[in-house]
């Protein structure tokens, strides 16, 4: 008995053991269990809080983000700015953005310099110093033209005042202090004005004189609303009557006019070459009167005298044609013709006064 009682009292020491030890053993997976959780919200805690602190610093990096790139333009855009302006500063100026004060100079110092590649340099001088001062050229050619006659063109004016403009460059001296652009109109102008009056085969005094008639006879149409006679004109001109006369005869020989100029009519324009009379073509107007006076003073004669006068005077046949025509001898018809000469003398003489010239 006391054994049972004994193995009784291991047995259940051993139960209180055993379920002590898997109470510990519970226990044990317990606090590991929330030594895992603990340790994994820790870390996961942790991570929170990087990503909290990380996430900011993005924001701000991304808020940054533009304002870097603008930074970055701005900083290529200035690079390329003082690029450029660096590139400027190192380029030179080439000649036509140089001011003519600076050109003249230029030209000067070249012009006393000597050699063949000089002469090219003084030459491009030049050129560029003609190019500047084209437009002057041709307005003051324009303003001529107003005053000539159509026939002369622009073109023309225009090309002998650019020799006046390069005689100007070579002449010109510009420590006097004038300037070149007064210097230079006066220039044009004369060499436009010497080109006109070398071709011109009028002396040039007589054209002072034909324009001071001109003038005259201009104011005195004004006054007396008609055109002046050549006595109040002479008059008006202290001048004798032969000597205005030999005065506008003289100017007006010696005028030259255009055929292609053209006059403005009601119908269109019309070329004076289409109006000139040709004076080796038959007047039909002449002619009519020609024929009837031919036929009044041969209506009393006979067909064979008739025939005779009409074929010797009207159409030119020789007194040795006219025989043959009408087969005569040629001083047969020479008897007729000095016959009918003689008898038509007679007649006209006494019909003279009814005969208008």
């Amino acid at each position: 008995m006391a054994k049972k009682k004994k193995t009784g009292k291991a047995a259940k020491k051993a139960k209180t053991t055993k379920k002590k030890a898997t109470a510990s053993k519970v226990k044990a997976k317990k606090t590991a269990k929330k030594v895992v959780k603990k340790t994994s919200s820790a870390k996961k805690a942790t991570t929170k809080k990087a990503a909290t602190k990380k996430a900011p610093t993005t924001k701000s990096a991304a808020k940054k983000a533009p304002v870097s790139k603008t930074a970055a333009k701005a900083k290529t855009k200035t690079k390329t700015k003082t690029k450029a302006a660096a590139k400027k500063k190192k380029k030179k100026p080439t000649i036509d953005d140089l001011p003519t004060e600076e050109l003249w100079g230029l030209y000067r110092k070249q012009a006393a310099k000597s050699g063949a590649r000089e002469k090219l340099k003084l030459d491009a001088l030049r050129n560029t110093l003609i190019e500047s001062h084209y437009p002057l050229d041709k307005y003051l050619a324009e303003r001529l033209l107003q005053t000539l006659p159509k026939s002369i063109e622009l073109d023309d004016l225009i090309s002998a005042g650019l020799f006046g403009l390069m005689d100007a460059i070579r002449g010109f001296d510009a420590s006097r202090g004038i300037k070149f652009k007064t210097y230079c109109s006066t220039r044009i102008r004369g060499a436009i004005l010497d080109q006109l009056r070398s071709q011109d085969w009028v002396p040039r005094l007589v054209r002072l004189k034909a324009s001071r008639i001109e003038r005259a006879l201009q104011k005195l149409t004004a006054e007396y609303g008609r055109e002046p006679t050549h006595s109040e004109l002479a008059r008006v001109l202290d001048m004798d009557y032969g000597e205005l006369v030999k005065e506008i005869q003289s100017a007006r020989a010696r005028s030259m006019f255009s055929l292609s100029e053209k006059w403005e009519d009601d119908d269109g324009s019309v070329e004076k070459v289409e109006i000139l009379e040709d004076k080796g073509s038959i007047d039909p107007v002449s002619e009519l009167n020609r024929r009837d006076l031919m036929g009044f003073i041969t209506r009393a004669l006979t067909h064979k005298e008739r025939f005779i006068i009409e074929q010797y005077y009207q159409y030119g046949h020789t007194m040795r044609e006219i025989g043959e025509m009408l087969a005569l001898t040629e001083s047969r018809v020479c008897q007729i013709h000095s016959n009918v000469m003689s008898r038509l003398k007679g007649l006209l003489g006494q019909k003279q006064g009814s005969l208008v010239v």
